[in-house]
């Protein structure tokens, strides 16, 4: 997970329940109940840092090793390598009950002028890799861009933690005061081992976010031995370094959700102004679940183009705090962008994050192509602009 997105979830939580998958999945938990993690997870003879010495970590480490024919010992003394980390624990926690959700400040955050123009940068400077994960995986480049931009901030947030240290912690001492997510986060500290020993590459060496999650797109190690892709042949999988490897895992990983090419993710929408058929409408949450027609019939007020809309709609619901909400009729596309992260504001985000990013490059391609022709005029005419 990204300092900036985490800062901003923390503002804002989605109301439906999530999976983790990615980076942002895995910070989105929405306890089911005020659960609370086994006893067993805090040894009270035991040095939480030693992982080595518990009983738990020497059973996990043996199904480890019959699981996957390695060696025991050796598979205990990496996992031994791993230091519980009192601050992971700390922003695995959900945000105080009660907080209020507030779409216009979440996007705020992630469409302003800073990173408008680190994604520009970004489209530029990989813009054959952008239009070739394009044609092969059919998700549009201005959809990869957002992602990539709202998850590290086109890498400046790719997270400080050792992943080996953040896995175990979540593991073996998950904290108290929500549902507990330990059995999850051990099978992610089984897909790091699996995916490091894959790559040839030292569990501890690897860092991410507080939650596991890793590189530019912030995959959770799961969804990189199943999603992730070698985009340019090498032979390896690196989300961390290489723009290949980063940019047709996102595209795969959106494919392999359902992304279907030319499909709009959204359309406006004025929802019902009975309340039992708002309701009924907002029922399904994020799934698309009725016609056009049937949205219509209910007395949502959809364009022209919504109308002919041939597959099932959500009405998505976001949240600004004590202003009115607001409203979009989302299409199996836009549900398909919430497996990334399962929240309609993290997938309206990047859907119009990519969309400004696209627009303003169109716009500084323009004043650039204007700057040439100022360039054959007078020294004193209107100078080239910044950038081109």
């Amino acid at each position: 997970m990204t300092d900036g997105f985490s800062k901003a979830w923390r503002l804002i939580r989605n109301r439906t329940p999530r999976r983790a998958l990615t980076l942002m999945t895995a910070m989105a938990f929405t306890a089911s109940g005020a659960g609370h993690a086994a006893e067993s997870n805090h040894p009270a003879n035991q040095p939480a840092n030693h992982y080595g010495q518990r009983e738990e970590v020497q059973r996990f480490a043996e199904e480890l090793a019959q699981r996957h024919g390695w060696d025991a010992q050796a598979t205990l003394r990496t996992l031994s390598q791993a230091r519980h980390l009192p601050r992971v624990a700390q922003l695995i926690m959900p945000p105080p009950a009660g907080t209020a959700k507030n779409w216009a400040a979440y996007r705020s955050r992630f469409v302003e002028p800073k990173r408008l123009k680190a994604g520009v940068e970004f489209w530029n400077e990989n813009e054959r890799l952008l239009r070739r994960a394009e044609r092969h995986y059919g998700v549009p480049a201005s959809l990869i861009v957002g992602i990539i931009g709202v998850e590290t901030y086109y890498g400046r947030h790719l997270g400080g933690f050792r992943v080996l240290d953040a896995l175990a912690t979540l593991s073996f001492d998950f904290p108290s005061g929500r549902s507990d997510r330990s059995a999850f986060f051990r099978s992610e500290l089984e897909a790091l081992m699996v995916w490091a020993r894959r790559e040839g590459r030292a569990p501890q060496d690897i860092k991410g976010s507080y939650a596991g999650a890793i590189g530019w797109p912030q995959f959770m190690p799961s969804s990189i031995l199943r999603h992730a892709v070698d985009f340019d042949g090498d032979g390896h999988i690196n989300l961390e370094r290489n723009m290949a490897d980063v940019i047709g895992s996102v595209a795969h990983f959106l494919k392999a959700h359902g992304w279907t090419p030319g499909l709009p993710t959204h359309f406006a929408v004025d929802p019902p102004l009975d309340e039992a058929a708002r309701a009924e409408l907002l029922a399904p949450d994020i799934v698309p679940s009725f016609s056009a027609q049937e949205m219509a019939s209910r007395g949502a007020v959809l364009n022209e183009r919504a109308l002919d809309h041939e597959g099932p709609l959500a009405l998505v619901m976001l949240e600004n705090g004590g202003a009115a909400p607001t409203y979009v009729a989302g299409t199996r596309n836009f549900y398909s962008v919430t497996r990334y992260n399962w929240s309609s504001y993290y997938a309206l985000a990047v859907i119009e994050l990519g969309r400004e990013v696209q627009a303003h490059r169109a716009k500084t391609a323009a004043a650039c192509g204007a700057s040439t022709e100022a360039g054959r005029r007078p020294p004193n005419a209107t100078p080239r602009t910044k950038g081109c």
